[in-house]
């Protein structure tokens, strides 16, 4: 574990799996208080496509306030992490997180209370963190404690939605055209739209090269879009057998047939919707989102 002397508030754990380097930040548990009424959980959060684990932060924070323990993931590609790894599939990206759950160093599968831990996901994370429940379930995982696979699982704007053909070329070329390098990180996150969500995208960049340059190849992330491209992932959904959380925006991504298929083959779903957010909620009101998982968390079976 890599300490960070102009970032205190966590530390860098890196792990390699199968060649493929995975950098984690763990905020820990802050003094190993259990502020959540004896339900303490230890989460792992996943952010989405060409994003970054900072830009859990906010969220990360608060819930550690709580006394939780808490990771998040730069997933392969991204960030801290392997920039360009072989393998892009579906299954590569579960079986890092699978591998992160598993780490001996980070401790998540025997977290506070020896209680199965929650993943939390933001789009493309979101579907990886469902695609990971549906595998441990069919998997059984009976190493993990208790015999349980997770404690659940908390999905922003995320589902197992439907082939979408074009979405690769649509995604690689909008992060082609960003106009690289960016001068700074203020005028990064201007083009991004500024405030909280700007400040998140641009706080994915790194200064190189006399500019802010992005830490992921956009060849990549279309790459690893390309599943989504040709299929649905319904039969996953319906696998899951933890209890589920699903966060959505107001004018976000998520269509209302997608989210009501979602209910019907699991009906212990729960579900919000966040008034006034978009596709990136977790950086507009990460307050919110704090909320609803604490209460998700607080409902879990202990």
């Amino acid at each position: 574990m890599t300490s960070r002397p102009d970032q205190i508030e966590w530390t860098e754990h890196v792990l390699v799996r199968d060649g493929v380097r995975l950098s984690c930040r763990d905020w820990g548990r802050e003094g190993g208080r259990d502020g959540s009424g004896g339900s303490a959980r230890s989460l792992l959060l996943l952010h989405g496509l060409a994003g970054h684990a900072g830009e859990w932060d906010a969220l990360a924070r608060l819930l550690r306030a709580d006394g939780h323990r808490v990771v998040a993931l730069d997933q392969r590609g991204h960030g801290a992490s392997e920039r360009q790894p072989a393998d892009t599939s579906r299954a590569a990206y579960v079986a890092d997180i699978i591998a992160v759950l598993d780490d001996p160093g980070l401790g998540l599968a025997g977290g506070p209370g020896g209680r199965p831990p929650v993943l939390v996901g933001q789009s493309y994370g979101g579907h990886a963190a469902f695609l990971t429940a549906a595998s441990l379930s069919a998997a059984g995982h009976s190493s993990r404690v208790n015999g349980a696979v997770l404690a659940g699982a908390v999905l922003v704007e995320a589902g197992p939605g439907g082939a979408e053909p074009g979405l690769p070329e649509e995604i690689r070329g909008w992060l082609q055209a960003w106009p690289v390098p960016f001068p700074s990180r203020e005028a990064a996150a201007a083009y991004f739209g500024g405030g909280p969500v700007g400040d998140g995208w641009a706080g994915g960049l790194e200064r190189r090269d006399g500019g802010w340059w992005p830490r992921f190849d956009p060849e990549v992330m279309g790459a690893s879009l390309a599943e989504n491209s040709g299929r649905d992932w319904w039969e996953e959904w319906a696998a899951i057998g933890v209890p589920l959380l699903s966060v959505v925006g107001e004018k976000g991504i998520m269509e209302g047939d997608e989210y009501d298929g979602m209910a019907r083959l699991q009906p212990g779903l729960r579900g919000a919707c966040v008034p006034g957010t978009g596709h990136d909620l977790h950086l507009e009101r990460p307050d919110v989102l704090h909320d609803l998982v604490a209460r998700f968390l607080d409902e879990l079976p202990r």
